[in-house]
């Protein structure tokens, strides 16, 4: 294995501002944003590397990275015994005067890791996604291909194809097509499925030399984004190299048969994400014993149930922190993350608390995330009147109410 992984190099993209997450990114990255009660955006892109024995990683950053960082030297610390390693490198600004201008600039700008490392091969992930993926078995295909660069692809309903980088391919798995975020109406649909677009999941893998004269090319060429999506596949493809890794193809042991993979870019998709982890059908677990999931847990007692006078707490398919203490309450199909405080009479359904919330006394919430040090005051209802929510909170699309970091709700 140390063989294997001797010619591979994993420089993961952690630098997103997620402005589409705000208030819920107002002071962290999104990478470094909580998911689960107990993980960071970053763990599952880092998981999927250290689970497939791939540790040669650094991680790039750039908005806001203070609470990334403290994670990852928390988290994700190796031995300096070893060549193993994961290192976060912040934008350092050493190519020129300005910030990453995109996701192939960011490599560009870092470029001399690669050289300096003697890799064969760079594998290049987002950090914003929840999903399992044995980077192993990709590698595997991209050297058996012989491919220049290798996409990883997943297939997703034509109504969303403007989120995404569009391919087609031939029956050989070759890339033949490739548009960055088209229009539904001109997004290319999976032949005899038309409902359905193969869509690139901005996970890559390239040879080295290949990596790096493109990049070089890039860097000086007026009008270039310095995109993956937009500039460097689209000019890649056309020559025949670039091969397409099917993610429905990778089988972890354990899980579920049908592959799981969802982007959290927006405040919706990022409760739903919650939810799923609740559903009936285990879209994705926590549990496998086969694919642990790596993070940082503080030294906190178990959660505590208590009942209060004749007020019985009553939970159902929710996961609970470590550290908090349920005192009467009622939880439904929520996720309560480290330290959360429930008063008796509180009734939460559908929510998502990313730690140290308290909550008081009789107080509802629905289809409510709270960010971490949040207090609601006793009594008080959020989530039924929408209308009156939004005069106050950041409501979603979908109805979902957000509460911003720190904040003290329904104190006079």
């Amino acid at each position: 294995m140390e063989t294997l992984m001797a010619g591979i190099l994993a420089m993961i993209l952690a630098g997103g501002e997620g402005s589409r997450l705000y208030p819920l990114t107002q002071t962290r990255t999104k990478p470094a944003m909580p998911f689960g009660g107990n993980y960071r955006l970053v763990d599952f892109a880092l998981n999927n590397f250290v689970n497939a024995d791939l540790m040669k990683i650094y991680v790039l950053t750039q908005f806001k990275s203070q609470s990334l960082n403290i994670h990852l030297r928390r988290a994700w610390r190796l031995s300096s015994i070893s060549d193993r390693f994961i290192e976060a490198v912040p934008a350092q600004q050493r190519v020129n005067k300005n910030w990453y201008s995109g996701t192939a600039d960011a490599i560009y700008q870092n470029s001399r890791f690669i050289t300096k490392s003697g890799a064969d091969h760079v594998c290049i992930f987002g950090s914003d996604h929840i999903y399992k993926m044995d980077v192993q078995q990709m590698v595997d295909h991209h050297k058996n291909t012989g491919s220049d660069l290798t996409v990883a692809a997943i297939r997703v309903q034509k109504q969303h194809a403007y989120h995404f980088g569009i391919i087609e391919i031939d029956e050989a798995g070759r890339m033949i097509g490739f548009a960055e975020k088209p229009s539904i109406e001109e997004a290319k649909t999976i032949p005899g499925d038309p409902d359905h677009v193969l869509a690139s999941m901005g996970n890559y893998i390239f040879k080295s030399d290949i990596l790096i004269k493109e990049l070089d090319i890039d860097a000086v060429t007026e009008g270039s984004s310095h995109d993956f999506g937009k500039d460097i596949i689209p000019k890649l493809f056309p020559q025949g190299k670039v091969h397409v890794y099917n993610f429905s193809d990778n089988k972890i042991e354990g899980e579920p048969e049908h592959a799981y993979w969802r982007d959290v870019g927006t405040i919706d998709s990022y409760w739903e994400a919650h939810m799923d982890l609740l559903s009936d059908d285990q879209a994705i677990s926590l549990y496998n014993k086969n694919w642990p999931l790596h993070t940082y847990h503080p030294p906190l007692p178990p959660a505590t149930f208590h009942d209060q006078g004749d007020t019985e707490t009553h939970v159902s398919k929710s996961h609970i922190g470590a550290g908090s203490y349920i005192n009467g309450a009622t939880i439904e199909n929520s996720v309560l993350g480290f330290r959360s405080r429930l008063g008796s009479g509180s009734h939460i359904k559908g929510c998502v608390f990313l730690g140290k919330a308290k909550i008081g006394e009789g107080a509802r919430l629905t289809n409510v995330i709270l960010d971490k040090n949040v207090e609601i005051a006793p009594g008080t209802i959020i989530g039924e009147d929408l209308e009156e929510d939004r005069k106050h909170f950041t409501v979603s699309e979908n109805g979902i109410v957000v509460i911003a970091k720190g904040s003290r709700v329904g104190f006079k």
